[in-house]
């Protein structure tokens, strides 16, 4: 089976700054991956690139097997993100803001399809609210929603479960991961919970100065450097110590 995403020697420069140097990813359908890296190793150029609003200096983006620098309209319907540092319309609702993004994305039966995730991110006590009326949390799960409106094959996620307790973080990931069995969608999100992307991810790429320095199951990441957490692991790699 062909990989949904592929990158060849992806790079971004912005004059004399190298953002991202060379990368190559594959993720397959149905995988849930981590992008990690400390400030400033690339995570949201690459993550921008991968969503159209920057073009590579260089390199080949494949996604769905479509030229995706050159041909991204064709399957921009197919994917969508999530990141609570990128605000939706603050002056419009709940209710109104998805109502807008399920009509740019072309979904049928907008109305029972709203139904659907009121219910499913548990949105029914804020619907008519304006979103700059909304708390952090709040936000947060309304842009998860607005992310899911159009079903996507391909889900971007940057910071997933930032602002929300305990309780509510666990049960989002629940969500993602039902997601994917249900659906066969592949997830990209980038994260500073550890402990997230261990009880979720098939894999981690840990970036570092905007190139991919390792990469691995989680299990196997904690095996190669014989710590007993992902974050032990993060720190040492953001050190620059056991790059590949």
């Amino acid at each position: 089976m062909s990989p949904v995403l592929q990158t060849k020697d992806l790079t971004k420069r912005f004059s004399k700054v190298l953002a991202v140097d060379r990368l190559n990813l594959c993720l397959e359908r149905g995988s849930i991956t981590a992008l990690l890296g400390g400030n400033g190793a690339g995570k949201t150029t690459t993550l921008s690139m991968l969503l159209g609003l920057l073009k590579p200096t260089s390199g080949q983006i494949e996604l769905f097997g479509e030229d995706f620098i050159e041909n991204r309209f064709s399957v921009l319907g197919r994917m969508n993100f999530s990141s609570p540092y990128v605000d939706l319309p603050q002056r419009l609702t709940v209710r109104e803001n998805l109502t807008v993004y399920a009509k740019l994305y072309g979904v049928r039966g907008i109305d029972e399809r709203i139904r659907e995730l009121v219910e499913e991110f548990h949105l029914g006590d804020f619907m008519d609210r304006r979103l700059r009326k909304l708390s952090s949390g709040q936000k947060t799960r309304v842009s998860l929603a607005k992310s899911m409106v159009n079903r996507p094959d391909f889900l971007l996620l940057d910071e997933p479960t930032a602002s929300l307790d305990p309780s509510t973080t666990n049960w989002i990931r629940e969500l993602l991961n039902q997601y994917r069995k249900e659906t066969g969608a592949t997830i990209l999100f980038a994260s500073h919970d550890m402990r997230e992307v261990e009880l979720l991810c098939d894999e981690v790429l840990l970036m570092r100065k905007g190139r991919l320095v390792e990469r691995g199951s989680p299990k196997d990441l904690l095996a190669k450097y014989d710590h007993d957490t992902l974050e032990q692991v993060f720190l040492q790699v953001n050190r620059g110590e056991g790059e590949r």
